[in-house]
């Protein structure tokens, strides 16, 4: 008896590969375009799986152009008298999710897309927000401040001037108006013990948080200065050590002025966050995370970078728990994929006992940070916030996507970048399939495609998986 099976999807183009069919320790992992226009036809395929034949029909696709980014008059004119966003956010994050945010405006778009401020908030209800957010940041820098001086006697605070205001907030750290306030977040408060600051945080901790995080931010490669070339030459080299000094930076000289201000700018957010969030703290990889915000954020408005980063990491920060049940389920749900779309694959995949799809692990850690370059990332990241703030919303069921997105029916989902992983890997089925026989293999390869994604394909790909088993997953 034939089964006939029919599967929508499309050729990979270079290796003629389709898609869309209906305890190793964690270091080991963190070694250190225009296109022409997409091309669409079908196929039919025969091929004879365990003598089974299956028909599939392919719609193939070369490279599509990358389409045109939400533009600074369209999203102004997206606003009402008043501030607001004309139909509660319903045009912005459409046009965010198809095609992304244009550079000259992604540091007033990203607090939206991050959930800083509400899509349905008002022009005074955002003043208040940000007022808000400032002081709560301030507060969290003035505690690092007084848990550094605790710990290290040659500290001597100093106010750090960022554009026209106090790095500090106080002109005296002893002013009683200063010292008296205390963090408003939920889980720190101020004790008369000066060694527990929270319960189950112990300022210990924090210090050696601060002293990964240093070397970390340190580390941080200089990627983002071609992006941000403005941010990074308006960066004098007093300016830049006083704001090194400030956070107690050290093994910087070999960095130019701008990189050690971009080290520094880590520093003090990556510890404020830790305060802000104990229980994850610091970990290796967050830094990944947090350079392009900064990048993107001018320095004058770090405590509106931290809040961006605060709501990036309400669902990242399961990445860094020690249990490691955010990341379990996440490799989980990326096998899930995988053996729903293809079950050939996945059944190879089962013989190398590769199925838990260890090999995209670091991809998942720092959401494809390592495997694109950098405005490749912001892409990828803008997009999937868009959706991700599309479902906080509930936009996106009962209202049709435009264009593309409207045909295929691709609804918003908290884990499209999931999707991206799997359809990255599904790329590669081929040469997994009668090249590899190894997870390790494997591996390599995955942890080889930095520079070799196209990153608006990589989005089709997943949104076209999204169509095809969201009902599934």
């Amino acid at each position: 008896m034939v089964a006939e099976e029919v599967i929508i999807g499309r050729t990979n183009g270079d290796d003629g590969s389709f898609l869309l069919g209906t305890g190793t320790s964690r270091e080991i992992f963190w070694g250190a375009v225009d296109a022409s226009p997409s091309n669409v036809g079908l196929a039919i395929v025969v091929t004879a799986v365990a003598g089974i034949a299956v028909v599939a029909t392919l719609v193939y696709t070369s490279r599509r152009r990358k389409p045109a980014a939400l533009l600074p008059q369209q999203w102004r004119a997206l606003f009402t008298p008043d501030g607001k966003l004309s139909d509660g956010g319903v045009k912005f994050l459409k046009k965010a999710r198809v095609a992304g945010i244009d550079p000259s405006i992604r540091s007033e778009v990203w607090p939206f897309l991050l959930g800083v401020y509400d899509v349905g908030s008002s022009k005074e209800e955002r003043d208040k927000v940000r007022a808000h957010n400032r002081k709560k940041y301030e507060d969290l820098r003035r505690q690092c401040r007084r848990i550094l001086k605790r710990h290290d006697t040659s500290f001597k605070p100093k106010e750090v001037y960022v554009g026209n205001r106090r790095e500090n907030g106080c002109a005296n750290e002893n002013n009683p108006s200063c010292s008296q306030r205390q963090c408003s977040f939920s889980t720190t408060t101020t004790t008369s013990n000066p060694s527990e600051t929270s319960v189950g945080f112990k300022e210990s901790d924090f210090v050696t948080w601060q002293r990964t995080m240093r070397v970390d931010a340190v580390r941080a490669n200089g990627e983002w200065i071609t992006y941000s070339p403005s941010q990074a030459s308006s960066v004098s080299e007093a300016r830049a050590q006083r704001l090194a000094k400030s956070v107690r930076l050290r093994d910087y000289n070999h960095l130019e002025p701008c990189r050690i201000h971009h080290a520094a700018r880590l520093v003090r957010i990556l510890e404020a966050y830790a305060l802000y969030d104990p229980e994850i703290g610091y970990c290796q990889g967050m830094s990944d995370l947090l350079t392009p915000i900064i990048a993107v954020v001018d320095d004058q408005d770090d405590f509106e970078a931290f809040w961006c980063f605060v709501g990036f990491m309400r669902k990242a920060r399961h990445n860094f728990r020690l249990d490691e049940m955010g990341i379990r389920r996440q490799l989980d749900m990326v096998s899930k994929i995988i053996r729903c779309q293809d079950g050939h694959l996945y059944e190879h995949l089962k013989q190398l006992q590769a199925e838990d799809c260890f090999f995209v692990y670091r991809m998942v850690v720092v959401l494809l940070r390592r495997e694109l370059s950098f405005e490749q990332t912001l892409n990828l990241w803008e997009v999937m916030w868009a959706d991700q703030a599309a479902v906080r919303a509930g936009i996106g069921k009962s209202t049709g996507w435009c264009g593309r997105m409207m045909r295929l029916g691709a609804p918003p989902t908290d884990d499209l970048l999931l999707y991206a992983i799997a359809a990255g890997v599904l790329q590669r089925r081929k040469m997994i399939i009668e090249r590899f026989d190894c997870m390790e293999e494997i591996m390599r390869e995955c942890n080889g495609m930095a520079g070799n994604l196209d990153v608006w394909k990589l989005l089709d790909d997943a949104h076209d998986l999204v169509v095809n088993l969201h009902e599934k997953i």
